[in-house]
């Protein structure tokens, strides 16, 4: 959302800096210049006002894609709001001697959006995003619909367009409860039943760079030794999948980061699963409720460079008011 915000506000800031530079030109002293640049604006504010009312609906909806500005469809409805916008302004023609207010009303519009629209994408982008929990997969640290606030800048800030971040101020640690951006770069791939692509996840940190990590019916070991008490964790099948036999540890952990174990054995590594290593700079993570959640187990380890935020506290509703463990 901060990227949609930016570049919006990028925008904006064209048409406020266009029409001082067309008023210092006398180009408004033509009422027919005048009159379309005023649809233009009135079709600009609409494009924005669709697009951001319709990524909210589908981000309310789960369907959050971060890897692209705007989806065909979001696209769609922009420009036919936008096509709207210029229609009815055009044929409303302005009432003789307006046309200057109507400008300078424009251009107070476009300084406020331009301010604003900017500065909350740079909050969001590096400071602190709002989050809504999308599946059960965190039950029951986080429910279904849950709000929660992401702390941004806790792992650094993140280069716009790169996954490189600097100022960090640590790394993940085990435990932590990250939100990141899928791991693939390809939309036709399936995870899960569906295709990831450009989605937002949060899970908790299991594995850091190096560690070796398996799950033995369920139960997670790192290095060799039991994680310990889980009491974030839930488990709500008492049937354990088998192993996958006969699979030499080398493709074992070639097919785990290529992101091809959970779509050959499926939930046969929901169980029993590993040893891998994780690779240097990626992490290993799980979601809280074991039995029902799409995590690294099936579609391998996280580059760091994806992880946007930790988990900081949830703000809605006020009865889950809390900040996570």
């Amino acid at each position: 959302m901060e990227e949609k915000l930016f570049w919006i506000g990028l925008l904006v800031g064209l048409h406020y800096y266009l029409t001082r530079v067309f008023g210092e030109k006398k180009k408004f002293d033509s009422p027919r210049f005048l009159r379309a640049w005023h649809a233009f604006f009135v079709a600009l504010m609409s494009c924005i006002a669709t697009l951001l009312l319709v990524v909210t609906l589908d981000n309310r909806g789960g369907e959050a894609f971060t890897a692209a500005l705007f989806s065909g469809r979001q696209l769609l409805f922009g420009a036919a709001a936008a096509a709207a916008g210029f229609a009815w302004s055009w044929f409303r023609r302005p009432a003789a001697g307006k046309g200057e207010a109507l400008i300078k009303g424009d251009l107070d519009w476009s300084e406020t959006v331009f301010s604003a629209v900017l500065l909350a994408s740079v909050v969001m982008y590096l400071f602190v995003q709002a989050f809504k929990i999308p599946s059960g997969s965190m039950r029951t640290t986080f429910m279904e619909g849950d709000h929660l606030f992401v702390n941004k800048f806790v792992y650094g800030f993140r280069v716009p367009y790169t996954g490189k971040k600097f100022l960090s101020f640590r790394e993940p640690k085990r435990l932590d409860i990250v939100v990141f951006r899928f791991p693939s770069e390809d939309p036709s791939e399936v995870q899960c039943g569906g295709s990831q692509y450009g989605k937002d996840f949060i899970k908790r940190v299991i594995g850091l760079p190096g560690d070796k990590v398996e799950l033995r019916d369920g139960r997670v070991l790192v290095n060799g030794e039991p994680l310990g008490e889980e009491p974030y964790a839930r488990y709500t099948d008492n049937f354990r999948y088998p192993g996958i036999p006969d699979v030499p540890a080398a493709a074992y952990q070639n097919f785990w980061e290529t992101r091809s174990l959970g779509k050959m054995y499926a939930e046969r590594v929901r169980d029993n699963f590993g040893p891998v290593t994780v690779p240097d700079g990626h992490y290993l993570v799980l979601g809280d409720n074991r039995d029902r959640s799409c995590d690294s187990r099936y579609w391998g380890p996280v580059p760091g460079g994806l992880i946007k935020g930790r988990a900081w506290f949830t703000y809605w509703p006020p009865s889950r008011i809390s900040v996570p463990e």
